[in-house]
């Protein structure tokens, strides 16, 4: 069983910048992928990023693509995510998830993911 708590969240003007972070604990943190999604109000949830568990890959929506960075410090048990050039479409609650293995799965609609959070808003403004 994996917990994952995500926190950095908060309002930020169009064009700026945020950094989530999101904690994980309850298995070797290095045995699992981890990736971030997103739910805008009265939209589903949609994938934004995942990263493998040495974070050697990654891979990222068409939507974000050269504006975020997910990255994760393995020594601390959290994976990241860097927003830069944020738009007020990037509105939304950011979840964090575990993987169910090392590698995330494009097949999947879930990416692999096993274990979610309770979400952090961003908010930005125009």
């Amino acid at each position: 069983q994996v917990q994952v708590v995500e926190s950095g969240g908060g309002l930020v003007q169009a064009g700026g910048s945020l950094r989530l972070s999101c904690a994980a604990s309850g298995r070797t943190f290095s045995s699992y992928a981890m990736g971030w999604f997103r739910q805008a109000s009265g939209k589903e949830r949609e994938f934004v990023a995942v990263i493998n568990w040495s974070g050697g890959s990654t891979l990222y929506a068409d939507s974000v693509k050269g504006r975020f960075t997910i990255s994760r410090d393995n020594a601390k048990n959290t994976v990241y995510l860097q927003m830069n050039s944020l738009k007020p479409e990037d509105t939304a609650v950011y979840y964090c998830a575990g993987g169910r293995s090392r590698i995330y799965v494009t097949s999947s609609p879930d990416y692999g993911m096993g274990y979610w959070g309770k979400g952090t808003l961003v908010t930005v403004s125009s």
